[in-house]
């Protein structure tokens, strides 16, 4: 109904941008003179917070070597919601290209992508710090350029990310042989476009223009009164 086949990948550039703001993020171990013994990547991976704990619950005595190591950070993508303070002309044209014809993109909008970040540590300390190295980055929000249609080189968006909340949870309910885990949940909201199919249209290089000569002739004065002080008032 709505016409041809076409596909820009949005949502899929909007979850991989939102997984490389946190692929570099370290924590450092210190011993009692404040001196730094270890320092640790921590490992980011695209999953539920529930999958990587049920990992936890599920690794026996004799599987220890093969327990999921912490710290670590997962994350998911949500929802998508529209974005009710999107505003733009039905009728405007995105153009690109030279000669007779030119590129177009005639369709576009804006939602809310929605984004949950699991930070998942063992001890206090270790979720902090990564906790702290995100936080101030998303004063009111962090914006990223992006390109967002293939092939259209010089037409790029700044995609606005925005932390909206931050809660903080204790698995260590079950025995005291368990693992403990503490769980800090960081929401993102997204605002990302998205674009129609792209087509093409001709440019208009030339116009006709057809200039009577016995245009006086045929308009009397009634047609052209003049300057409004020439007119009489009653």
């Amino acid at each position: 109904m709505f016409g041809d086949h076409f596909y820009h990948s949005t949502i899929r550039k909007g979850v991989a941008i939102f997984g490389t703001l946190f692929n570099n993020i370290t924590v450092v171990r210190r011993n009692g003179s404040d001196e730094a013994i270890n320092q640790i990547k921590v490992p980011l991976a695209y999953g539920s917070k529930q999958k990587f704990l049920n990992r936890i619950d599920t690794v026996g005595d004799d599987q220890k070597s093969m327990a999921l190591k912490l710290p670590r950070m997962a994350f998911t993508f949500n929802d998508i919601a529209f974005d009710p303070t999107f505003k733009m002309n039905k009728m405007a044209t995105l153009t690109k290209g030279a000669g007779s014809t030119r590129d177009t993109i005639k369709l576009q909008t804006s939602y809310m992508l929605n984004f949950e970040l699991n930070i998942m540590a063992k001890n206090q300390d270790d979720a902090l710090q990564i906790v702290e190295q995100i936080m101030p980055y998303f004063h009111n929000e962090y914006s990223v350029t992006i390109k967002p249609i293939d092939g259209w080189t010089d037409l790029k968006e700044d995609i606005p990310i925005k932390l909206e909340g931050i809660t903080m949870s204790d698995e260590n309910e079950g025995a005291s042989t368990d693992r403990r885990v503490l769980v800090y949940t960081l929401d993102f909201s997204m605002k990302m476009k998205f674009y129609g199919p792209t087509g093409t249209q001709g440019v208009i290089t030339s116009i006709d223009i057809e200039f009577r000569d016995d245009f006086a002739a045929t308009h009397t004065d009634q047609d052209n009164p003049g300057p409004l002080s020439d007119l009489s008032l009653p």
